[in-house]
């Protein structure tokens, strides 16, 4: 088994708008499907992220958020385990909200030093 980052990924505007009970709303609509990747074997952790951060450069560190002029943000992550990409990214696909049309999911295979010795 690969392990996978899965970055939720969702509108700003949006989610700035979002009362807490709004955004606990979402979580609890995602609970089912994190409870279905537990009993797969699938899921290795996460969390949901606030809102709140900062941006870190060389030269600048920007204490506004970690969101600079982008309409989409990183409000999650989850660590997970499957065969390959192709099945991460089938187990990201059926995140409810993600059917629901009300975020994305992006999918990175996690490079661990095997990876990195053969690739590189």
């Amino acid at each position: 088994m690969e392990k996978f980052l899965l970055i939720i990924r969702e509108d700003l505007k949006m989610m700035k708008q979002f009362s807490e009970k709004d955004r606990y709303n979402g979580i609890r609509q995602m609970m089912p499907w994190v409870e279905s990747l537990t009993e797969s074997g699938n899921y290795i952790g996460g969390e949901p992220l606030l809102i709140t951060g900062k941006y870190v450069s060389k030269e600048t560190l920007v204490s506004d958020g970690p969101f600079i002029e982008s309409k989409e943000g990183i409000s999650g992550y989850l660590f997970l385990q499957a065969e390959n990409l192709e099945q991460a990214a089938s187990i990201a696909q059926g995140c409810p909200l993600v059917l629901q049309d009300k975020m994305v999911i992006e999918v990175r295979p996690i490079m661990t030093v095997n990876n990195a010795l053969i690739n590189g």
